[in-house]
């Protein structure tokens, strides 16, 4: 993970629905809850996260001054090329790099065919299929 594919942000900044990386992976914030500091205090954030690649659950908190790193996401779009028992095989639409996947667990991405186009998320050095395209993946912008 370099300092390009992370930027820090304050916890009390942080929304549901944002990513962070906490113990060196990428999680998302389910829900957020924010107290007021006291007399002598400082403010609370409780955050319950899921993995972005596991689905494992956590529940963390934090000073609201706190910096946590938020992942700089890259999407792209790739061609399934070959899938075998644990991964996927694709290739870029825009620079025709080709490169796996694990196969997704996901109910609504199994059954995934050669010529078929997905979303690729690229998160900290990982890569992750998030969903299929229903065009050709030509229009690259999403």
């Amino acid at each position: 993970m370099s300092e390009s594919d992370v930027k820090p942000k304050k916890a009390g900044q942080l929304k549901v629905g944002n990513y962070i990386v906490y113990d060196n992976d990428v999680y998302v914030i389910k829900s957020s809850d924010k107290s007021k500091a006291g007399k002598h205090g400082h403010a609370k954030v409780r955050m319950q996260i899921e993995n972005l690649f596991t689905g494992n659950k956590k529940s963390i908190v934090a000073p609201g001054d706190d910096k946590f790193m938020v992942p700089v996401i890259e999407k792209r779009v790739a061609q399934v090329l070959n899938v075998t028992p644990d991964s996927v095989q694709l290739m870029d639409q825009e620079t025709y790099e080709t490169y796996e996947t694990p196969l997704p667990t996901e109910p609504e991405l199994q059954g995934l065919e050669p010529g078929e186009f997905v979303n690729v998320w690229w998160v900290i050095g990982r890569k992750i299929i998030r969903d299929r395209r229903a065009d050709s993946g030509q229009e690259q912008k999403m």
